[in-house]
């Protein structure tokens, strides 16, 4: 590899020399061109030579002998009644397993994903889609429970018409996988043909995965070997489209007072490297494929804040949904004080820096943090390690453990408040949190220390508590808090807007941090636009396109005509990044409906319907375009339509809660209440715990006259929901109507707990109070 790529390296230096080449300049990162692995190894001998056995380089491969690690001689699963055979012929990997109709069929295995501690393996199809089987395998020794197929959903049958099947649009590699397995990637999916003609400029990640297109750095290379001295650039990047220098001169010296090390300068606002590892180490979605290392990952993709699936309510990662490492070590105390991902890890070998816990002693003194007085656990062997109780592991795909790189202080006192785990009890599972807790007070005192001191609002938040306004806004407000928490608190106030914490919005507009500024944008989405455009049209122009286009999809239903007249320009330009970013992932129902949305709110309706039914093609089962295409219908007086629509997509989605409800919204616009209250109901069924849907559901019973029925499942939904606002404010108007005024004021006082400023509420319960008060009489 490296003689080639050293011959190639002459070879571009005496074309230029014979003028054959232009000479390098200062082009725009857009311009600059990929030029493979191996032409960087032939400068970076060491570094390549670390990249070559990791598993990196291994990350996509074409399967042969060398690449495949799986048992291909003839070999057997079993899956819920399907019996897949992987097998050998004619030097190619076949494996004959359930196709997209659920008959077995023979499928050859083009690529393999992967390496460590289990191998996928890549299928490609005629119309350029390539589909990652669910059967892999375990690479890890025998001894250790591996060499093995296993099955990546193993306690639930995936059959052949299921959203999650191999062969359908949630296991493309296409759009899922490929952009963080190869380098230079390109979708190419033709919308108009449904096809895909992917390319990749290296097959696995490679040097520019990570350095960005490195054309110019190979120009600039050439031009100082030159031995004319005219031709020599002076360029202080020398051509790199970025510079890993935040380590550079830097030094952590150990405070001997804390035993901890503190960075000699103070780090900056955007953290290139960690932005740039984000690429694939982050759970987000891309929207543009011109990504530049070096930037917010918010310029081309929409990063997840910590969400409800993801994470726990203080942040620690759950094990259903991978959140990667990115958004769990933008939570902690290390992102905080400057660490970085090469402070741990050697960035081309991928491995640590030191062997196991020395990584971490590098900044924390080893007399007082690898002592028995600090890890307290003097008789225990193995003893427990830096990692084991700092970053607690949650294991995804069945084998892949994972560790959470918030790097946290175990706190099992939260998990007796907060029912959040804990690393004490990952180990000690007989005993209780308390039992944790009472241990952990003996050792180091009541003061209880640690970094992420959100997770009581966000608690609040999940249980609708009557403080959990109160509690996120000053989360939302406190500088000092992690920005992905502060962006995540002000997501969650959407549902809980008021003029104070408008307030806190319009500050956070503000934040440096482009994750901030999306959270306030979040937090404004249900407020009527005509009263944030003030706020929000500034960031039509926000140097981050993934704040821009979030601005412009809250604005998208101004009026062109409504708009001053210097902000249309700005609204049409990030309109076009708006188009364009869903346009990016035209292969995908929810794009194709996010488009739909957002021509609907500008009033093209036809186009709109054309996105939506585009979507429902792409996915018959993806309600949203469904519901959102009924809703347009009703919108231009076709509530028939509507209903048609929704049929076809609960033939698809049978157990769908929210096609039902819409359906039934629909069908009481069309005055057929009966069958309308059936499909209410069948929602309320389907999803128990949706307070949304028993709210609808006992309003429309309440208004066909069975009031008895409506506050039976009023009841029910707040026994689920004590502190839902509607369902409370359901209750006080049904029972007053009711002449039941003793249970009406008991619900308006519940209800007053949320709404203390409400004079309109506090009237209301002073008269429930002189109705009831004679009758106590």
């Amino acid at each position: 590899m490296l003689a080639v790529a050293a011959a190639a390296l002459v070879i571009g230096l005496a074309v230029h020399l014979l003028g054959g080449g232009p000479a390098w300049d200062a082009q725009s990162p857009s311009t600059a061109a990929y030029v493979g692995s191996d032409a960087c190894a032939g400068c970076h001998q060491a570094e390549a030579q670390s990249w070559a056995a990791s598993q990196h380089k291994a990350a996509m491969q074409h399967a042969n002998d060398k690449t495949v690690l799986g048992n291909f001689n003839d070999a057997s699963f079993g899956y819920y009644g399907v019996r897949s055979r992987f097998f050998r012929r004619d030097g190619k990997f076949l494996v004959e397993t359930d196709g997209a109709d659920g008959s077995l069929s023979e499928f050859e295995v083009k690529y393999t994903f992967g390496l460590d501690p289990l191998q996928q393996y890549l299928v490609a199809f005629p119309d350029g889609r390539v589909q990652a089987l669910p059967i892999a395998w375990d690479g890890r020794p025998q001894d250790k429970g591996g060499q093995r197929w296993f099955h990546l959903s193993p306690n639930e049958a995936i059959k052949h018409d299921d959203i999650l099947h191999w062969t359908k649009l949630n296991q493309n590699w296409n759009f899922m996988c490929a952009e963080c397995h190869s380098t230079g990637l390109r979708k190419n999916y033709d919308a108009a043909r449904d096809r895909f003609s992917t390319t990749w400029a290296e097959i696995s990640v490679g040097c520019e995965a990570c350095h960005g297109q490195g054309s110019r750095h190979a120009a600039w290379a050439r031009e100082q070997q030159s031995w004319w001295p005219f031709g020599k650039q002076q360029d202080a990047a020398k051509g790199l489209l970025v510079r890993f220098d935040e380590r550079h001169r830097i030094t952590w010296p150990i405070d001997p007072q804390t035993g901890n090390a503190r960075r000699s300068a103070e780090p900056a606002m955007l953290r290139k490297e960690v932005e740039t590892c984000g690429l694939c180490h982050a759970r987000r979605g891309a929207f543009d494929e011109n990504w530049v290392p070096g930037q917010w990952l918010s310029q081309t993709h929409v990063v997840e804040p910590l969400a409800r699936n993801t994470y726990h309510a203080d942040g620690q990662i759950r094990d259903v949904e991978e959140p990667y490492s990115y958004t769990p070590f933008k939570q902690g105390k290390m992102f905080a004080l400057g660490v970085t991902c090469s402070d741990c890890h050697e960035p081309h070998s991928a491995k640590l820096r030191l062997p196991g816990e020395g990584v971490c002693l590098q900044c924390h003194a080893s007399d007082k943090y690898a002592g028995v007085t600090h890890r307290q656990h003097a008789e225990v062997e193995p003893s427990p390690t830096c990692i084991s109780c700092h970053m607690p592991v949650r294991t995804y795909m069945v084998i892949d453990t994972r560790h959470d790189h918030t790097f946290r202080v175990p706190r099992p006192d939260l998990s007796v408040t907060l029912g959040t785990p804990n690393a004490c009890n990952d180990c000690h599972r007989d005993k209780s949190p308390q039992w944790s807790a009472a241990a952990v007070e003996r050792w180091f005192g009541p003061l209880r220390k640690g970094f992420q001191n959100y997770g009581t609002a966000f608690h609040a938040a999940r249980t609708d508590q009557t403080d959990a306004a109160a509690l996120l806004a000053v989360l939302a407000a406190d500088r000092k808090a992690p920005a992905v928490a502060r962006a995540s608190a002000l997501d969650e106030l959407a549902s809980r807007v008021t003029p104070a914490n408008i307030a806190t919005a319009r500050v956070a507009l503000a934040d440096p941090d482009p994750m901030v500024r999306i959270g306030a944008l979040d937090m404004l989405g249900n407020v009527p636009v005509d009263r944030v455009w003030s706020l929000v049209s500034p960031l039509l122009s926000d140097p981050v396109r993934g704040v821009r286009i979030r601005a412009v999809s809250l604005l998208a239903g101004v009026p062109s005509a409504s708009q001053p007249q210097p902000d249309r320009a700005r609204f049409d330009q990030a309109a076009a990044e708006f188009v364009a970013a869903q346009r990016a992932n035209a292969e995908r129902p929810e794009a194709r409906t996010a488009l739909g949305d957002f021509l609907a709110r500008r009033g093209e309706m036809q186009e709109a319907e054309a996105e939506y039914r585009a979507a429902l093609r792409l996915s018959p089962q993806y309600a949203t375009a469904a519901i959102n295409l009924a809703d347009l219908d009703r919108q231009r007086g076709r509530d028939g339509n509507g209903e048609s629509v929704l049929r076809a997509a609960l033939a698809s989605s049978p157990r769908d809660a929210a096609l039902h409800h819409a359906l039934g919204l629909t069908l009481t616009r069309l005055k057929r209440s009966e069958d309308a209250l059936n499909e209410l109901r069948r929602a309320t069924e389907l999803e128990p715990d949706g307070p949304r849907y028993a709210y609808v559901y006992a309003v429309a019973l309440h208004s066909g006259d069975r009031r008895e029925e409506a506050l039976n499942v009023l009841k029910e939904a707040l026994r689920r929901h004590p502190n839902d606002l509607d369902i409370l404010q359901a209750l006080v108007s049904f029972n007053r109507m009711a002449g039941d005024m003793a249970s009406a004021l008991k619900y308006a006082e519940q209800l007053a707990t949320f709404r203390p400023a409400d004079q309109g509420l506090t009237t209301l319960i002073q008269e429930l109070r002189r109705a009831v008060r004679p009758r106590a009489q």
